[in-house]
């Protein structure tokens, strides 16, 4: 995702305009919409690529229902009926495109919600790549249309005089989350079907009664097929994560936001895949050197069974031995705290897409710093993590390894989105640095409360 939009969801009122990078650094003043904004990033996912209807109360996120979401605008101004979201992404290769430069043609999302029950649909969805789009869309009356359009034209089908079975199967009666939504690709072969067979069952919106052509249809289905390469669901992490424990009992590793599943899945790759894991386990000491957090590694299996209970253990090295290895229980709480989040950033074939809430908690500002040094290492145009923060360790420490050219990562490669509430609202800056280090605004002034309590508090520190 390049950059996301937003009005009337939560605490955004007017219509807000997010750069997103591979590197994104969500920083601003509690309550002020970044953990909301993370939940709408995930929501956006589902809807566009999975095309479902969304759960707003999964975890790590609880938004509540359309009363809680939707933005209320105080006075007169009550709650806003509906809110509107999308996203947009560049550079997507598409293995059936017609054309190539249609390759690199950027593709943009659009979303309505509305209220359905206490919970939320999206009773408009869009699509476009360059000159052709497709927008479906349900009206309150609960009428279909589909909307297309391509270099060539335009056309509006109203589904007006389908039988109540065939609306049923293009509309969401339901509210339930995770619910597939029609797919564009069967609305877009309804309506193809109906205008080649059946075109007296279509109203076309327009006036005219020329169907699409063959390279019209061809266009379109280029844009609904497109995906931006294997497309897995982004992985979202928890405040608050796992909690160690002295023995771990196998079981089958579920993933979750807290991390509860990543002793079970370092105990079975340690098991089976024993190149892979020293792969890892290489990878997770080296970040655990350089924050300060251990040396190594280890599973230890207990009972001698192989599929028998372990422990997951720790060393860090003295400067004259190496000392024992440690049971993670034993060593400070950082540890249990970032190595779900470490693990998953790092074991092979993992996600694409990394939402983290507050990554540094319970690490010392050395620890927060390496964290910041590995997201350098980390973000990519195939890995993207969007990672909201309250630590200035962090930042300083991407800021300087981008300075310094520490990483690969580039000035570009980095966005800084400063959340600051303005009354009942909030405003999204985006910031960055340049080659030098120095802060710049990507959209509009830079804003007078970005970092104004650290000028503050150092200003008071010298006496000023």
């Amino acid at each position: 995702m390049d950059q996301v939009t937003v009005s009337d969801f939560r605490c955004f009122h007017r219509k807000q305009t997010a750069r997103l990078a591979p590197l994104t650094l969500l920083v601003g003043e509690n309550s002020t919409g970044k953990t909301s904004f993370l939940a709408l990033i995930r929501v956006l996912w589902d809807v566009a690529f999975f095309e479902r209807i969304p759960d707003f109360k999964e975890p790590p996120y609880d938004l509540g229902t359309f009363d809680d979401i939707a933005h209320f605008r105080g006075g007169r101004g009550g709650r806003a009926l509906s809110f509107e979201t999308g996203f947009s992404i560049s550079k997507t290769p598409h293995p059936i495109a017609l054309h190539r430069e249609f390759n690199h043609l950027p593709a943009h999302y659009g979303f309505t919600f509305r209220r359905a029950g206490s919970g939320v649909v999206p009773h408009v969805r869009r699509k476009g790549r360059g000159n052709a789009w497709a927008e479906y869309r349900i009206s309150e009356d609960g009428h279909v249309s589909l909307e297309i359009a391509t270099s060539s034209g335009g056309w509006i089908f109203t589904f007006s005089q389908l039988s109540s079975t065939e609306r049923l199967n293009l509309s969401t009666e339901w509210v339930s989350p995770q619910r597939d939504l029609p797919p564009l690709s069967f609305l877009l072969s309804t309506a193809q079907q109906f205008s080649e067979l059946e075109p007296e069952r279509l109203e076309y919106a327009d006036g005219t009664s020329q169907s699409p052509t063959d390279e019209d249809w061809k266009e379109l289905w280029d844009l609904v097929r497109i995906r931006p390469g294997p497309v897995g669901r982004p992985f979202a992490s928890a405040p608050v994560r796992s909690h160690p424990r002295r023995t771990y009992d196998p079981a089958h590793a579920i993933s979750n936001p807290e991390g509860e599943h990543i002793p079970m899945f370092l105990a079975n790759i340690a098991r089976t895949k024993s190149q892979t894991w020293n792969d890892l386990k290489k990878s997770i000491e080296k970040f655990g050197r350089a924050a300060g957090l251990f040396d190594q590694i280890a599973i230890k299996v207990l009972g001698g069974k192989a599929g028998g209970p372990f422990q997951v253990q720790v060393r860090k090295l003295g400067t004259r031995s190496k000392g024992p290895l440690r049971n993670i229980i034993d060593v400070g709480y950082g540890v249990s705290q970032v190595l779900p989040l470490v693990t998953e950033i790092l074991r092979p074939k993992g996600p694409r897409m990394f939402l983290l809430q507050q990554p540094e908690v319970h690490l010392h500002p050395s620890a927060q710093a390496a964290l910041g040094t590995l997201f350098c290492e980390m973000a990519s145009s195939r890995r993207q993590l969007i990672v909201e923060t309250h630590s200035d360790h962090l930042i300083d420490r991407v800021r300087m390894d981008i300075r310094d050219g520490t990483t690969k990562l580039k000035p570009e490669d980095v966005s800084i989105l400063y959340f600051e509430r303005d009354n009942l609202s909030a405003s999204i800056y985006s910031l960055g640095w340049d080659a030098n280090g120095n802060l710049i605004t990507k959209n509009g002034p830079m804003p007078e409360g970005y970092r104004q309590f650290f000028r503050t508090e150092r200003r008071r520190s010298i006496g000023l």
